[in-house]
């Protein structure tokens, strides 16, 4: 025997389905030409953000890394003011920033810039153009971070060094940046006078990084920084 209860909840399901189908096409007769217009702007942005790749953003990366090259050249065979501010006929890193600097060879330009001026004693410049710099490269990131902490122990801001050898030794661990970072931060925790610090980061140095010719000389620097 049917159970008319059960159908009568089942009818009721059905009537609140229909019920919402309706108000939703309601809504959508309603609304029609709104939603006709929403969807033609979605559309418009969807193609525009492709067309801006495809016909500014890529010509102006290759414009860029090509203007790039000759800086690089330059920077190469340390001819740092033509690498800065190029060669009359070639730009420089410091114009490539300028014309180029939301590409990812004007972030790089900012890099080899801060580089160049690191090299030229210009410390305060240095750190301008590498605090700009957004480095995904683990390893380049790493080198710019620790040039930072370089351009500070030059500026005689040794806690601020520290703290940046420190943070570019632990910013992607690798065997070719990290230990050579830990041993710049251990040193001049010494040179400030935080030998238990020093001592510290020469064990961590010992420990992650054994095959290195830092960790194969830690045992070394936590005898002199003990000895202070």
């Amino acid at each position: 025997m049917t159970n008319k209860k059960g159908l009568d909840k089942g009818d009721e399901r059905l009537e609140a389905v229909e019920s919402t189908l309706s108000k939703t096409e309601q809504f959508i007769e309603n609304n029609q030409k709104s939603l006709v217009a929403v969807v033609a702007i979605l559309v418009v942005v969807v193609l525009g953000y492709f067309g801006i790749n495809r016909y500014y953003f890529d010509p102006l990366e290759k414009e860029a890394q090509t203007q790039l090259f000759m800086a690089e050249a330059y920077f190469e065979q340390d001819s740092l003011n033509k690498a800065l501010y190029g060669d009359g006929n070639n730009l420089g890193f410091l114009d490539v920033i300028d014309e180029f600097g939301s590409t990812k060879a004007g972030n790089l330009a900012k890099y080899y810039a801060g580089i160049s001026f690191l090299k030229q004693g210009e410390y305060e410049e240095a750190l301008s153009h590498l605090k700009k710099f957004k480095g995904k490269d683990k390893v380049v990131a790493a080198m710019a971070l620790g040039a930072i902490g370089d351009a500070y122990l030059e500026l005689d801001k040794k806690s601020e060094a520290a703290a940046q050898y420190l943070k570019a030794a632990r910013h992607e661990l690798n065997e070719f940046s990290s230990p050579m970072f830990l041993l710049k931060a251990g040193q001049t925790y010494e040179l400030i006078g935080d030998n238990k610090k020093a001592v510290e980061i020469y064990n961590e140095l010992k420990m992650n990084f054994p095959n290195t010719t830092e960790g194969r000389n830690a045992d070394r620097y936590i005898a002199r920084a003990e000895g202070r």
